[in-house]
């Protein structure tokens, strides 16, 4: 097998949103993934991976060499988008927690008794974190598994780290979407607090503390839509059942584009009668797709059910993802990893907060 010389360490690492918001840092990391696609969107960004299973990953090859762990385990078993089998598991996920702490792996064990074998992944970066001894940890997850990560928290204090666990907007932070996570941040070296947010729903003036938090950004800014030509979402189909590019963007794309003029597009999520409508000058509802990728749409207005279907290039903005970012893999494929991903912009932000100058230099 193996053995790994890069130190920062990302678990679960998807399509690179962590692995991005490191890069704006100056920082690189190496991802262990599983899922081909995702890995695939990794190497075409230039994002150091293994393909393997988390979960079966020995961490001796790494002992000694791993400054900083990352982790965003799957968080389908507790999404509202999910089937909930989480709730149902969550006192083995506590468990499994408990046991790692005494130095039990019963994992193996708990994970035949669960309604969804994924819901113990949650548990995986404390495994991880027990066995390397990173200098600095952050973890992110569905506002559901902050228990688990509170719990988490506790533990790590045992082992000598400080620690916070909350929830965070990402609107809060210059991302174009209200999309609010379950944050875990720990630090061997100085004491953790949450990043200090830089937006606010209202711009805020300045004070004798100086400059206040400016408005949330909105879909216009970051699709670069005029704010008074309400230029339409890019003219594209979005790309092949394969993946690739469609040579012509589809009917109703052309409709979009020819009644750009007329009224104020907006965002629907969802297909249901109380579907999250925002328009284009609001920050996005949480991009994350499941198993269905049609479902967040452009409309003409909150009334009318006519709709197109965002593009792989939006949601991936609506994510704060660079320009161009190379997702691989089939369509839904692309939609599912964007849905996944920690936006990059706000992984910057929440590193920061556990990075010292010192670990970043260590980790560079």
């Amino acid at each position: 097998m193996s053995t790994v010389s890069a130190h920062v360490l990302d678990l679960f690492a998807g399509p690179g949103g962590w692995s991005q918001g490191l890069r704006a840092l100056g920082v690189r990391d190496i991802g262990l993934e599983i899922d081909a696609a995702a890995c695939a969107t990794r190497q075409a960004a230039g994002h150091l991976t293994i393909r393997t299973d988390v979960a079966a990953y020995p961490t001796a090859p790494l002992a000694g060499k791993i400054a900083g762990l990352i982790g965003s385990a799957p968080c389908q078993p507790f999404s509202a988008a999910g089937l909930g089998a989480g709730h149902d598991d969550m006192d083995l996920c506590h468990q499994a927690l408990d046991d790692l702490a005494r130095g039990k792996d019963t994992r193996h064990l708990l994970r035949a008794r669960c309604s969804d074998p994924r819901s113990l992944l949650v548990a995986e970066p404390l495994r991880y974190a027990l066995d390397l001894h990173p200098q600095w940890v952050a973890l992110e997850e569905v506002p559901a598994a902050l228990p688990l990560f509170r719990h988490t928290a506790a533990l790590l204090r045992t082992a000598g780290y400080s620690t916070w666990a909350g929830i965070l907007n990402a609107a809060d932070y210059g991302v174009p979407q209200t999309r609010r996570r379950a944050f875990l941040l720990a630090s061997r070296h100085h004491t953790v607090t949450p990043p200090e947010a830089t937006h606010a729903r209202t711009a805020e003036p300045e004070s004798l503390f100086g400059p206040g938090r400016l408005p949330w950004v909105s879909m216009a800014d970051a699709l670069g839509w005029g704010a008074t030509d309400r230029t339409a979402p890019t003219v594209t189909a979005g790309g092949g059942k394969s993946g690739g590019p469609e040579p012509f963007p589809t009917a109703a794309r052309n409709a979009l584009l020819a009644e750009q003029e007329r009224g104020a597009w907006a965002l629907r999520n969802g297909n249901q009668p109380n579907a999250t409508v925002r328009g284009i000058h609001e920050p996005a509802p949480t991009v994350a797709f499941g198993h269905n990728s049609a479902r967040i749409t452009w409309t003409r207005s909150p009334d009318t059910p006519e709709s197109v279907r965002i593009t792989v290039t939006e949601a991936a903005a609506l994510q704060s993802f660079p320009p161009g970012y190379p997702f691989q893999g089939t369509k839904t494929k692309q939609f599912e990893q964007v849905g996944n991903a920690v936006p990059p912009l706000l992984a910057t932000t929440v590193l920061t907060s556990v990075l010292t100058p010192t670990a970043l230099e260590v980790a560079a």
